[in-house]
């Protein structure tokens, strides 16, 4: 069971889906993570997609976010995010929020209604990430989703890792543990 690391939250036990459809990301990996991000964190607006439990977003949330934008399309991950959300009783606080839809649909509705992020994570089943990358950075790009200094920041597999460069997004970093890595990709159009 996955569960808070640090911040207002802490030692929270999540719930997670039952099965293999949805694979946690491990407490190791997620401190890895956050111990990377931990100064961008604070005050920012973060989108968590393909959200499964919601725990990336509940720990963003925990550790200073301004606002978690949780995303998947439904299912069992909806009813567990939602309790999730009841258990840490933020489920109608402006400060973490839900969308129920498939991640190209949610990032062009959010990206057409001019939103902004300073982090996106996605964390989509090992198996489609080059292609799940590919859209997403497409739709990030062309609507501007990311703020200046913004990062995506993908989990994937050691053996199926997405392109270096998606459309204005560079991989700028990546970082390894056992089969699992995160790869961090910054708009590379700041650069000129």
């Amino acid at each position: 069971m996955p569960r808070v690391i640090t911040g207002r939250f802490r030692g929270t036990v999540l719930f997670a889906p039952e099965g293999d459809k949805t694979r946690p990301t491990t407490d190791k990996v997620k401190e890895a993570l956050f111990s990377i991000i931990q100064n961008d964190v604070p005050g920012s607006e973060f989108l968590d997609l393909f959200a499964g439990s919601g725990q990336i977003g509940i720990e963003a949330v925990s550790r200073g976010a301004e606002r978690a934008t949780l995303v998947d399309k439904g299912g069992d991950p909806a009813r567990i995010i939602s309790r999730n959300l009841e258990k840490i009783r933020m489920k109608d606080s402006p400060e973490i929020r839900f969308i129920k839809a498939g991640f190209t649909q949610a990032l062009e509705k959010l990206g057409s209604s001019g939103e902004k992020f300073d982090i996106i994570f996605m964390d989509p089943p090992y198996k489609m990430v080059p292609e799940a990358v590919l859209a997403a950075g497409e739709i990030i790009s062309r609507l501007g989703m990311l703020k200046d200094g913004g990062m995506l920041i993908v989990e994937h597999a050691s053996d199926n890792p997405p392109a270096q460069s998606v459309a204005e997004l560079k991989s700028v970093r990546s970082c390894s543990y056992g089969t699992t890595v995160i790869t961090f990709f910054k708009n590379c159009s700041e650069e000129r």
